[in-house]
C-alpha cells in the first residue's frame, strides 16, 4: 500500500504541474490576486508608494502628556510642543544642571542626538530646578552651552511638566513614539546600550522602510555604581536626609557655632566655625570656617557659592589637594580619586558667606 499511494501522490503531482490543466490555472490566478492585496497592504494610503510603519499594539501603553507652563526656551523657540512633534521619536529627560547624575548622563544624549537627529529623533530637555538658583534663564542657558547641549531644553521651573509626568527624580528619561505614546522610561544613570537600542527601535518601526542600526559610540562609563558607598549629603533644611554629625544639629533658628570632634562617623557632615542653615544651604557666618566627611568613592563634588568669593584648602587622609576658589553657584570637584577606598575629606574654608548646599559622589 505504501508503494502505491506514493505512486498515486506522484502521478497526482505530475497531473496537477501540466501546464493545460485547469486547476493550475486557478490556483495561479488565486495567488496573483492574493499577492497584489498583499502588496497593497504594505503601501501607504496616500498613494505614494511608501512604506507604513510597523504596527503595533499601544493599548497598555500612555499617551504622553503635553509640555505644561514652560517660561523658558533655550535652542528652541515658544511654539515648541510634543504635538507640533508628532512623527518624530522623542526622548523628554528631566534633569538640572547642578546634579551629577545628570551631567554624566549628557555626553550620551549629546551623542543620541548627533546620530539620530536627522533620521527623525529629537531630545528635549525639561529643565527643572532642584536649587532656587537653577530657576534662572542666564545660569541654565550658560550651563547648556558649558556641557555642548544642542538639543532643544525648556524650563519647567514650577514642576508642572513634571508633575504632570508624575515624576520623581533626575535624571528621568521618557521614550516617546511617532504617534505620542511612551513606550519606555529610564531613572538614573546606567543602561546607555538599552535605551539606545530603544532609540533605534522606535526609528525602524515609525518607517519600516528604513533599515537603522545602532551606531557606535566612544563614550565609556568610568564610574563604578557599587563602589560608591556614600549617598548624596544635602546642607540645607528643605532636602536633608541625615543628621549633622555635630551634636548641636542644623542652625535652623539662629547661627550656632560648631567644632569638630575627634572621632568621626562615616557618611555624615561635621562643621566647624559659625554657621546658619537655609532652605537650600548651610552659610558660614565667621569669617572662616571648616568641614569634615569620611566618605566611600573616587569623586566628591560639592553644589557651592560664595557671594564674596570663598576659598578651601583640601586635604584627603591628610595629603593637601591644593586650594579650589568658590564664587557663583555650582558644582565643584574637590577630589578625583583613583578608587573607591574610604578617605577622611577636610577642608578649611576662608571667606564669610559660603554656601554649601550638598555633596554628591562618583
Amino acid at each position: 500500500m505504501g508503494e502505491k499511494n506514493a505512486k498515486t501522490n506522484g502521478v497526482r503531482a505530475n497531473a496537477i504541474l501540466q501546464p493545460n490543466n485547469p486547476i493550475l490555472l486557478l490556483i495561479i490566478g488565486v495567488a496573483i490576486i492574493g499577492g497584489i492585496f498583499f502588496f497593497q497592504g504594505l503601501r501607504a494610503d496616500n498613494g505614494g508608494g511608501e512604506v507604513q510603519a510597523i504596527k503595533v499594539d499601544k493599548s497598555g501603553f500612555q499617551i504622553a502628556p503635553e509640555l505644561q507652563s514652560i517660561e523658558g526656551y533655550i535652542n528652541v523657540d515658544e511654539s515648541l510642543t510634543l504635538e507640533s512633534l508628532k512623527g518624530k521619536v522623542v526622548l523628554l529627560d528631566f534633569w538640572t544642571y547642578s546634579c551629577i547624575n545628570c551631567i554624566r548622563t549628557l555626553p550620551y544624549l549629546n551623542d543620541w542626538y548627533e546620530k539620530y537627529a536627522d533620521k527623525g529623533f529629537v531630545i528635549v530637555g525639561v529643565h527643572a530646578p532642584e536649587f532656587e538658583f537653577e530657576k534662572d534663564y542666564i545660569n541654565v542657558k550658560e550651563a547648556v552651552e558649558k556641557y555642548g547641549v544642542k538639543f532643544p531644553v525648556v524650563q519647567d521651573n514650577g514642576f508642572s511638566t513634571w508633575r504632570a509626568y508624575n515624576n520623581h527624580y533626575w535624571p528621568h528619561k521618557f521614550l516617546i513614539d511617532a504617534d505620542g505614546y511612551i513606550r519606555y522610561d529610564h531613572i538614573g544613570e546606567g543602561s546607555y546600550e538599552e535605551t539606545e537600542a530603544k532609540i533605534v527601535e522606535l526609528l525602524n518601526e515609525k518607517d519600516s522602510g528604513e533599515n537603522i542600526s545602532v551606531e557606535d559610540s566612544a563614550i565609556k562609563q568610568d564610574t563604578d555604581f557599587s563602589g560608591i558607598g556614600t549617598p548624596e549629603i544635602y546642607l540645607g533644611a528643605k532636602f536633608a536626609r541625615a543628621p549633622l554629625g555635630n551634636a548641636e544639629g542644623f542652625a535652623l533658628e539662629s547661627p550656632i557655632e560648631y567644632s569638630i570632634p575627634q572621632d568621626l562617623q562615616s557618611n555624615i557632615v561635621y562643621l566647624e566655625g559659625t554657621w546658619k542653615t537655609e532652605d537650600d544651604f548651610s552659610r558660614l557666618v565667621s569669617d572662616t570656617g571648616k568641614v569634615a566627611l569620611v566618605y566611600k568613592a573616587k569623586n566628591v563634588n560639592i553644589v557651592a557659592a560664595s557671594p564674596t568669593s570663598s576659598k578651601l584648602n583640601v586635604f584627603v587622609d591628610g595629603a593637601n589637594l591644593g586650594m579650589i576658589d568658590v564664587k557663583e553657584e555650582d558644582l565643584y570637584t574637590l577630589v578625583s580619586g583613583k578608587d573607591y577606598e574610604p578617605r577622611a575629606l577636610i577642608f578649611d574654608v576662608t571667606g564669610k558667606g559660603f554656601e554649601l548646599y550638598t555633596f554628591t559622589f562618583g
